[in-house]
């Protein structure tokens, strides 16, 4: 696909061409295959804790959004994968430089053609979003869906670092919990029963 043709399928709303865009789910799945992976939220307290070494030490690295890193001995230095629901200047991707980028938003007009065109490039179905929207009641955070995503995976370990469920809100931004579409009291409740039946994820 063109450029153009991206952009005249993002403008009135066309999945399908946007999807071929995309690799598959299950090779998406696959890629996870026996791997320990970090996946890094984007909490203020994760700063007060000394987690870098482990994050860098996993098979694989995938943050979200903005995807701070203000110390490398709090969060690490690597991103492997970045999961996207925010638009992101050229500058940021340099700065990130992911091998991999996954696009979670619902909203395909804030997809860019830089990261649709990108390598590897992953279009998180539609389908997926609205399903953990219900089960959650409200709008899913870019991390629970990463996190619902993961799981799904035959992956060997999944270590969540940066997770508080907004008590001590985000790197990225100043808003509190009342300002943001989401429910971190139900996102917390699905995280907590989801390690509590699948011993392969912890929660830092």
């Amino acid at each position: 696909m063109t450029r153009l043709g991206f952009l005249i399928a993002r403008t009135l709303r066309q999945e399908t061409p946007i999807s071929s865009l995309s690799v598959g789910r299950q090779r998406l799945l696959a890629d996870l295959h026996g791997r320990s992976v970090a996946l890094v939220g984007n909490a203020r307290s994760l700063s007060e804790k000394a987690l870098g070494a482990e994050i860098d030490a996993a098979d694989l690295v995938v943050r979200i959004n903005r995807a701070p890193t203000p110390s490398a001995v709090s969060h690490g230095t690597r991103t492997d994968w970045l999961a996207l629901a925010t638009s992101l200047a050229d500058g940021d991707l340099e700065r990130i430089r992911p091998k991999r980028i996954l696009w979670m938003s619902h909203k395909r007009k804030r997809l860019s053609w830089t990261v649709a065109s990108s390598e590897g490039f992953y279009l998180h179905p539609l389908e997926d979003y609205e399903r953990l929207k219900q089960q959650l009641g409200s709008p899913p955070t870019t991390g629970a869906m990463m996190i619902d995503l993961l799981s799904q995976s035959d992956l060997r370990r999944l270590t969540l670092c940066g997770f508080d469920f907004f008590a001590s809100l985000s790197l990225t931004g100043s808003r509190t919990a009342d300002q943001v579409p989401h429910d971190f009291g139900a996102e917390k409740r699905f995280v907590e029963e989801l390690v509590a039946r699948d011993q392969r994820i912890s929660l830092t």
